[in-house]
């Protein structure tokens, strides 16, 4: 099981919806693609609506990472890209209540940039990031089968065994 804990010293300034590091050891790394306001039809969710979209983009980020086996406090660092300050800072009320239902009060280290545009036009944010998950656990069944060697070929590939 990886161990996490928020790294806050206190000669830096008090972290407000983030932290300033996260150390973690054991368990897996996971690098989250970039995800945006997109639904499962590859549209753009309410465009011009910024909280609606880091809605989204929160809940495909948790996707990802609970299809590989986490949870949301298995989220170590987070890239938050927006195309409008403006209104990010003029919503940060909605977009606590936003962070606070995807992922309570956990606060994983982050960053925050303005950016000119994004591949599709109506997107307001994307998000990227890292999780560091447990380690997957082997039904017994499986590793009989498998011997020795805990990988599954899949694809052509080896991959992790999964329960």
């Amino acid at each position: 099981m990886p161990r996490i804990a928020s790294i806050n010293p206190a000669s830096l300034a008090t972290p407000i919806g983030f932290a300033h590091g996260v150390a973690s050891s054991g368990g897996r790394l996971l690098w989250l693609a970039g995800q945006n306001g997109m639904d499962d039809q590859g549209r753009i969710v309410a465009p011009g609506d910024i909280v609606a979209q880091t809605d989204l983009a929160l809940a495909n980020i948790l996707a990802v990472v609970a299809a590989a086996g986490g949870r949301p406090s298995d989220v170590v660092k987070l890239h938050f890209y927006v195309s409008d300050l403006a209104a990010y800072r003029g919503n940060r009320r909605a977009l606590g209540q936003v962070w606070r239902r995807h992922f309570d009060r956990w606060y994983p280290a982050m960053m925050l940039l303005g950016v000119s545009g994004f591949f599709e036009p109506e997107a307001l944010v994307e998000i990227d990031g890292y999780a560091v998950l447990p380690e997957p656990a082997q039904p017994a069944a499986l590793a009989a089968e498998l011997g020795d060697d805990d990988s599954v070929e899949s694809d052509g590939g080896p991959s992790e065994a999964r329960p």
